[in-house]
């Protein structure tokens, strides 16, 4: 029987011939771990151990609460840095590099056909450049780091096709929430999602990222796009040449198979107080806004702000409303500025932070109060998500953002396109 992607690449990295249902043991050439470092740290200490397995194959980013908010925050950042330190290891990124898993991409610390894991669950991040990736605890992430091996049970297989050609104002954002909103919240969980299909095949790596970054929102394991001439040019255009992808066989056993065509969605809005709440714009006239955040791992690269700032080029946000900025990465955030992106932003009437993750999960940089609206490019709207358990939160894509910002409430950017 032919394999999946997971199978394929568990197959290889356990050294066994291996099916989904299969336990096995692997070595991840990748164990990223941000903030939660501390923790992890901590847990390794109480394994007993002095030295990490291999401190080569250990990143670390801190870029949740970065600068630090609180002082239990500024200890648990010196005792990270000390620790990479006493480690050696060279692949830690301070406060201002950058977004977790925007660093992996960027600095290709994964590469195709690798296994990564992280102690961050939208670790999923990973298959847009055809690695298996996925997210695990701090007491799992320790272990790791004293022994080198983890064990994982091998996933089953959904298969995702998107076709139709991409319409105005629609965006790989919207087309993730679509898909989210179809096979709802738990409907992936535990499965290895595979995304094929001729709009899939003419994305860029940012646009694909989006897809890995959010399947995680419907329960996913790992979420891949197999290695393409996208990806070859891609890891290739970084001076990285060597590398062994992993294929799919030829007629691999799905648990189920998705078909989706794109040609006709609107752009899409997930409503609070969960990603699958997801309704059409046309079904979110006249929501008022209190802030909105155009930024994160999820959308916070150079096209994403590309397009926003087309749309607030020349307009100024509404008066009731506030618009932040949040480069993914120093690189994006140096080029934005570059490109005037950021000067337009800022005569917009926007607030631009450092790359990190405050907004995103409520720990600084632009948090929300009681009953606010927050109109976010972000991955979660969970309640109490982004700031008060009293306000609520609506995901959309940076053009949805941008239009929202200078309206003071949900807009459908086509208007402005």
């Amino acid at each position: 029987m032919d394999k999946t992607f997971v199978e394929n690449i568990l197959s290889k990295g356990s050294n066994k011939d291996v099916r989904s249902g299969a336990i096995v043991e692997v070595e991840p050439a990748l164990c990223m771990s941000h903030d939660n470092a501390g923790l992890v740290i901590k847990k390794f200490r109480e394994i007993g151990k002095n030295k990490v397995w291999k401190p080569e194959n250990i990143a670390i980013i801190l870029d949740h609460r970065a600068p630090a908010e609180s002082i239990k925050t500024a200890n648990a950042h010196k005792t990270i840095r000390d620790f990479v330190e006493e480690q050696g290891i060279e692949n830690f990124y301070d406060i201002g590099e950058g977004i977790c898993h925007q660093i992996v991409i960027e600095k290709s610390l994964i590469l195709p056909g690798q296994i990564g894991v992280g102690t961050d669950s939208h670790t999923t991040s990973y298959g847009t450049v055809a690695a298996f990736s996925t997210g695990i605890g701090a007491t799992e992430m320790a272990a790791l780091w004293a022994t080198g091996k983890i064990w994982l049970k091998v996933p089953a297989s959904y298969k995702i096709i998107i076709k139709g050609n991409i319409p105005n104002g629609v965006f790989a954002k919207d087309i993730i929430l679509y898909i989210i909103g179809d096979i709802g919240c738990d409907g992936a969980i535990y499965k290895s999602i595979e995304f094929y299909g001729e709009t899939v095949a003419r994305m860029t790596i940012s646009e694909r990222f989006v897809l890995s970054n959010l399947s995680m929102e419907m329960g996913a394991k790992s979420a891949v796009i197999p290695f393409d001439r996208v990806t070859q040019e891609f890891i290739s255009n970084k001076g990285v040449f060597t590398f062994e992808p992993i294929f799919v066989d030829k007629n691999p056993q799905y648990e189920k198979v998705f078909e989706y065509d794109i040609s006709h969605i609107e752009p899409q809005v997930a409503f609070p107080h969960s990603v699958d709440n997801v309704k059409p714009i046309s079904k979110a006239k006249n929501i008022k806004v209190n802030q909105v955040f155009i930024g994160s791992c999820t959308n916070g690269r150079l096209d994403d702000l590309e397009i926003a700032a087309r749309i607030l080029e020349g307009k100024h946000i509404d008066k009731k409303t506030r618009l932040i900025i949040g480069p993914a990465s120093k690189r994006i955030y140096i080029i934005a500025m570059k490109k005037g992106f950021l000067d337009t932003f800022l005569n917009a009437g926007a607030v631009i932070i450092n790359p990190g993750c405050g907004p995103c999960l409520g720990a600084h940089q632009g948090i929300i109060a009681d009953g606010e609206v927050a109109v976010t490019t972000t991955n979660r709207n969970f309640k109490g998500r982004m700031g008060s358990p009293k306000g609520k939160v609506y995901l959309v894509s940076p053009a949805t953002a941008a239009a929202t910002a200078i309206k003071g409430e949900i807009t459908d950017p086509r208007e402005f396109l």
